[in-house]
């Protein structure tokens, strides 16, 4: 290895061992990008071995912006009796979904605020309906802190609260709301939402319950290095003890119209990414996933990302407010998709939420 990290490191990644918390902390500092990127295609391979990048057809609409959480990187929410507020009915919602299964998606990645005056029973009718409605569709719903405010708003158990939503038909959670899994990042990002364990309890309690879930991380502002190895610690931690992560999905801040904006400590552009991808699939030893982002990165970011460990390319996001609301948007459509993913040397497939392949997507024709 071109680095000052140990040729003992290489030869634990390349004989499959577990790398430890110090390993981990050098290679991530220390190590040339493209001999990690090396190592991580190695891995990716080892574990997929064909050549074969996944997508999945999805939207992501909002159900609220109304949010009393506060957190100082979000320019989406407003506070409760703003005049930008809003609430959408469920046939409301039902109409956005409808639209978005016209274009062929088969999975809703819905989320909203925390919005205190939402009843239980909203959330439970919106499962229902869509599994009604769109028998074919994944209600890929609620991140863990819409879970625990629907506790909050309840007065259940979360434990409970997930049983009700496993009844009414959902059986995945996104992983949104982890931010940096580091309190001490949390208490200035986002203290209403809690410690770290706050977004690992639901997860443990969702995979106990048969539900899979992904893991994210949002990087890129005031967190260090060790914050960086606490997240995938605890990821990599829980995995073990559950086996309920599909995949982890990393992306960088957008400081644009957020609070955040004049505290970042270090912008991450797309050579951080790319270490944070290659990476993760190295430390991440038992999360079979990587999903690299064209969405929040930028579509060449998101192709270079494919050769740096990634074996997925996230999903169409027909609906998307959040990154937009930073003035940050990007947009796709099915064929640029698969285009974008045969043109980096891949042959593209559709997957569904649980990354079970729906369909190999034929060779483009050469021009």
């Amino acid at each position: 290895m071109h680095t000052t990290c140990s040729e003992a490191i290489e030869e634990k990644v390349l004989s499959g061992k577990r790398l430890s918390r110090n390993e981990g902390l050098q290679l991530w500092q220390r190590a040339d990008l493209l001999e990690l990127a090396h190592l991580a295609n190695l891995v990716r391979f080892r574990l997929h071995p064909d050549p074969v990048v996944t997508f999945v057809i999805d939207t992501n609409p909002n159900y609220t912006n109304v949010c009393i959480t506060d957190c100082v990187f979000c320019a989406f929410y407003r506070k409760p009796g703003q005049k930008d507020a809003y609430t959408l009915t469920v046939e409301q919602v039902m109409e956005i979904i409808q639209r978005s299964v016209n274009l062929g998606a088969t999975t809703i990645l819905l989320q909203g605020g925390h919005n205190p005056s939402i009843p239980l029973d909203y959330y439970l009718s919106l499962i229902r309906e869509t599994r009604r409605r769109f028998p074919n569709v994944t209600p890929h719903f609620f991140t863990a802190s819409e879970v625990t405010q629907m506790a909050s708003v309840s007065g259940l158990a979360i434990r409970d609260v997930l049983q009700q939503l496993k009844d009414a038909g959902q059986r995945t959670l996104p992983g949104g709301g982890a931010e940096i899994l580091s309190d001490r990042i949390r208490r200035r990002l986002a203290t209403k939402k809690g410690p770290a364990e706050a977004w690992l309890a639901v997860h443990r309690e969702a995979h106990e319950l048969g539900f899979k879930s992904t893991a994210t991380m949002m990087f890129g502002h005031i967190e260090e290095d060790e914050d960086v190895m606490e997240h995938l610690d605890h990821v990599r931690n829980l995995q073990d003890e559950t086996g309920g992560f599909t995949a982890f999905i990393p992306w960088t801040f957008k400081p644009g119209n957020t609070p955040l904006h004049k505290h970042i400590r270090q912008h991450a552009g797309p050579t951080r990414y790319l270490r944070m991808i290659a990476f993760s699939r190295l430390y991440l030893d038992n999360v079979p996933h990587i999903q690299a982002s064209w969405f929040s990165e930028g579509k060449k970011t998101g192709q270079i990302a494919l050769h740096f460990g990634a074996d997925d390319f996230g999903g169409t996001l027909f609906d998307e407010n959040v990154h937009a609301a930073t003035g940050f948007i990007n947009k796709t459509a099915v064929d640029e998709i698969i285009a974008l993913i045969q043109e980096s040397g891949f042959d593209a497939a559709q997957r569904t939420t649980l990354y079970e392949i729906l369909r190999r997507c034929e060779p483009a024709l050469a021009t």
